[in-house]
């Protein structure tokens, strides 16, 4: 295969030697596309720090997916679609965070109480770690993955070969596990 892809060829062409595991035709996807990606990123967000974490999602995500990646548009389409949907959800977890800390400066409490909640916050998130460590493994990939890595049901599916189905079920079942070990141990805590 060879290291340099003219760059006449299509992006059908290099999406199809991407998916043979060519890395020059991914790397000329990659050049052909990242700057585009940026540019729209950057004028939506105003931040380039977050445009450029964006625009490297999405094209790491093209090469991790590229034998199960299937494209019905051009994949110029595809990649602005793609950013349209990751500065969507970026914005949202923004304005949730914003209201949270909103929320927090009007209604916290009166009285320092940081040393206690920090306590009881590490005491719980240990207990939590112990209990996700507990679930069956596939359940718990499935969890940490969802949770932790903050991965989309599609993404997991797509990454460990099983349907979104299937990726819910071990989600509901690894929740429930937990909710019904954590229910007696915060009440515990709190009161």
């Amino acid at each position: 295969m060879p290291l340099y892809m003219p760059s006449n060829w299509t992006d059908e062409k290099l999406l199809e030697l991407t998916r043979e595991d060519n890395r020059a035709a991914f790397t000329e996807l990659y050049e052909r596309y990242w700057k585009k990606l940026f540019v729209i990123a950057a004028n939506k967000l105003k931040d380039i720090a977050v445009a450029e974490e964006l625009t490297q999602d999405i094209l790491a995500d093209v090469w991790q997916r590229r034998d199960t990646i299937r494209i019905t548009t051009t994949f110029s389409a595809y990649l602005a679609v793609a950013m349209k949907y990751k500065v969507i959800d970026y914005l949202a977890r923004q304005s949730h965070r914003n209201r949270y800390e909103e929320y927090m400066l009007t209604n916290g409490t009166k009285y320092d109480d940081s040393t206690e909640n920090w306590l009881s916050f590490e005491e719980l998130r240990g207990r939590l770690e112990k209990l996700v460590n507990a679930l069956p493994e596939k359940c718990r990939l499935i969890y940490q993955l969802s949770r932790e890595q903050g991965y989309s049901n599609k993404r997991i599916a797509a990454e460990q070969s099983i349907s979104e189905k299937t990726v819910e079920a071990h989600l509901t079942r690894a929740l429930k596990i937990l909710r019904s070990k954590l229910s007696s141990f915060l009440f515990s805590l709190f009161f």
